[in-house]
């Protein structure tokens, strides 16, 4: 947990569930939970509301709570003129949204802390992210920003009325859709773009900060799937090479950091998030079907271990983040001296190791060491003597103290692990993965299902809590698609249906086509915003348009093919403007392009050439490709897909059929001959 200074009196975020406001709960100032309550007050005593949203793993976060929020003489002035108020964004992505667009419009950057002054009714007039206690440096202070907005909001409101009604304007003014077409060399214009944004020297695309993004991988690698172009493939494996050697991972522990501070990826902030290490297992897998490098499969292994060990709950759920510090410091946990790493390993080995790693008397971090590959002098890496090695130090890194997890499950997140676990299962034909991820599917159905069927946000300490967002729906079909993939067990097909249905009914714009961010039964904030880009994770409209696609496929119901069609199309003028920024948009177009490929196994009893196709499936890269069972064990299975109930074997022999633009080949009954089918 980071060092926080402890009051006597704790304020009202002592009865939420969100570590990232119980980390507030005793400081000086009078913090309040976004609701009612804290509205009301502003109204009554016509006062300005205070917005401050941040998670609890965020460094920045960290260090403007001690700076000013532990401060007697900054809560003293927010107590005076403000009501305020403290937000999870994991736990309200919806709030974080509008008001993080509103940091956006007025000052071209946003980020974590965010800080907002408003008025009571929510209206915003001042944005901005970090800010030191006292001026510095030509940047403003929380001190003096406070005393000025205190003392406007009483001399001058008109003006700051008037300023939040131009921000508001601002911020809604986005178009309605104008159902443009996409351009006919929007794939290639994408493909180009990313050609020239990449590093050649270091992978990862742009300068620093550089953040891992795994979705613009998918699309490259499906990008080389369609057209046979190389570059794009050895541009997925550059990129994914030069993570693993650089510090964004943790060598001794597993797992990669948010994002590097630098271009070579060495020094990370050291926080660990669920999605990222979900989605970077994805992009590992794939390029390792699609490079057949068991370098790929090892890094997933990796990810899934520190997943599993370190993130995972006792009911199964997963959590949301590990915290870049530790005991007051960014990265403590995660640094050596080469003293320690003697110590540990003896001269001998210990020197071998540094030499390994880049650990130096001189550091390369603060005067530690982050251990990294980068500037390796060995090509070949002894890896029996890293492994050896790695855990006489990870045994002696666990006596550390650690740095804060933020143990809160979220759905979102939890939807991505159980596709990344799913994948890696019948990828990696690792049981231990499937289970993991059917246990999570479990948890959820379990825990984050309201009585009246409404899937929730969040469950943390026996509660759940917050209706459901559209990342929440789109990541948990996602992850659900897969698990039935993986299992083929009919119930996650038809739970991955019903939740769908649940996304059209509270989601979906009736008048301009597309997903809002939250329910239409959920709480009603100044905007209803939408979207498409893909940031640090891909976007749930974009997410929902590809599971569409994929649920049409396996179900025949090709009314979804055409909800795909019409979600894409509402966001075409901003995709046509920069493809780029949207690369899960842009799979799903590619999948749409693409000839559609369907595989129907059929069969009464299993048998050693059932399992040498599945196999097949299994290790080839085929992202257009969906595959579905009929057998004795899931005949339901017509229930859902109807039109499977046409498909026979053939002398009672396990069957496989490969269809391609509706139509389908001759069925086979032996691996060669599928593998034949296939085209590989």
């Amino acid at each position: 947990m980071p060092s926080h200074k402890m009051h006597d009196k704790a304020n009202r975020l002592v009865n939420e569930k969100s570590p990232y406001l119980l980390q507030h709960a005793y400081n000086p100032v009078d913090w309040y939970p976004w609701g009612n309550e804290a509205f009301e007050k502003a109204k009554t005593e016509d006062k300005p509301i205070f917005l401050s949203i941040g998670y609890s793993t965020c460094h920045w976060c960290h260090v403007m709570g001690r700076e000013s929020f532990e401060d007697n003489e900054v809560a003293e002035l927010l107590n005076k003129y403000f009501v305020a108020i403290k937000v999870d964004r994991e736990e309200r992505p919806d709030i974080d949204h509008i008001y993080m667009n509103v940091c956006q419009a007025l000052t071209g950057s946003g980020g974590w802390p965010l800080t907002i002054i408003m008025t009571p009714d929510k209206k915003p007039f001042f944005a901005g992210t970090y800010f030191p206690k006292h001026n510095r440096m030509g940047m403003k202070g929380l001190l003096s920003i406070l005393d000025s907005y205190g003392k406007a909001w009483i001399n001058s409101r008109e003006y700051l009325l008037d300023s939040s009604k131009g921000i508001l304007n601002a911020v809604n003014s986005s178009k309605p859709a104008v159902y443009e077409e996409f351009r006919t060399n929007l794939i290639q214009e994408a493909f180009t773009q990313y050609k020239y944004d990449f590093d050649n020297i270091y992978g990862g695309f742009g300068g620093a900060p550089k953040f891992p993004a795994p979705h613009n991988l998918y699309f490259l690698l499906r990008y080389w799937y369609s057209t046979k172009d190389e570059s794009a493939l050895n541009m997925v494996e550059k990129t994914l090479n030069s993570m693993y050697r650089g510090g964004i991972y943790d060598h001794i522990g597993f797992g990669f950091s948010r994002y590097s501070t630098d271009r070579k990826w060495l020094a990370p902030h050291f926080e660990k998030m669920l999605y990222d290490n979900a989605l970077l297992a994805i992009a590992y897998l794939e390029t390792y079907q699609a490079a057949k490098k068991s370098k790929y499969a090892d890094t997933a292994k990796e990810i899934f271990t520190y997943i599993l060990r370190d993130i995972t709950s006792p009911e199964g759920g997963f959590y949301s983040a590990e915290d870049a510090d530790s005991e007051g410091e960014e990265g403590k946990f995660y640094l050596w001296t080469v003293d320690e790493i003697k110590s540990a390993l003896g001269v001998e080995d210990g020197n071998k190791f540094c030499q390994y790693f880049d650990i130096t008397s001189k550091g390369n971090f603060e005067g530690k060491n982050i251990p990294n590959l980068i500037e390796s002098p060995y090509s070949v890496i002894d890896k029996e003597f890293i492994n050896k090695n790695r855990e006489k130090l990870f045994k002696i890194r666990e006596k550390r103290i650690h740095p804060h997890k933020d143990d809160k499950i979220l759905t979102s997140w939890n939807g991505l692990v159980i596709a990344a676990l799913a994948i890696g299962g019948r990828v990696l034909k690792n049981k231990e993965y499937t289970a993991a991820a059917e246990n999570a599917a479990a948890f959820i159905f379990n825990k984050l299902i309201r009585e009246d069927g409404r899937l929730l946000a969040r469950y943390r300490d026996g509660e759940s809590a917050f209706p459901a967002y559209v990342d929440d729906y789109a990541f948990l079909i996602w992850g659900l698609i897969e698990l039935y993939e993986t299992t083929f067990k009919p119930e996650y097909l038809e739970k991955a249906l019903n939740l769908n249905k649940d996304l059209l009914k509270y989601f979906w714009d009736s008048q301009n086509g597309g997903l809002f961010v939250y329910g239409s039964d959920s709480e009603q904030l100044i905007s209803r915003p939408k979207e498409i880009y893909d940031g640090a994770a891909p976007s749930g409209n974009s997410v929902s348009a590809l599971n569409f696609l994929r649920l049409a496929r396996l179900t025949g119901d090709f009314d979804l093919e055409d909800k795909a069609d019409e979600l894409l199309k509402a966001f075409a003028g901003s995709i046509n403007d920069y493809p780029r920024a949207y690369s899960f948009s842009l799979i799903s177009l590619l999948f749409i392009h693409q000839k559609s490929r369907e595989v129907v196994l059929v069969w009464e009893n299993s048998d050693a050439e059932t399992e040498k196709i599945i196999d097949i499936i299994n290790e080839e890269f085929m992202p257009f490709t969906i595959s579905m069972l009929y057998s004795s064990e899931n005949k339901n299975i017509t229930e859902i897909a109807p039109f499977i109930a046409d498909y026979k074997s053939v002398n009672g022999k396990p069957t496989a059929y490969v269809c391609e633009d509706f139509s389908c080949q001759a069925p086979v009954t032996d691996a060669k001959m599928f593998r034949k089918s296939l085209g590989s």
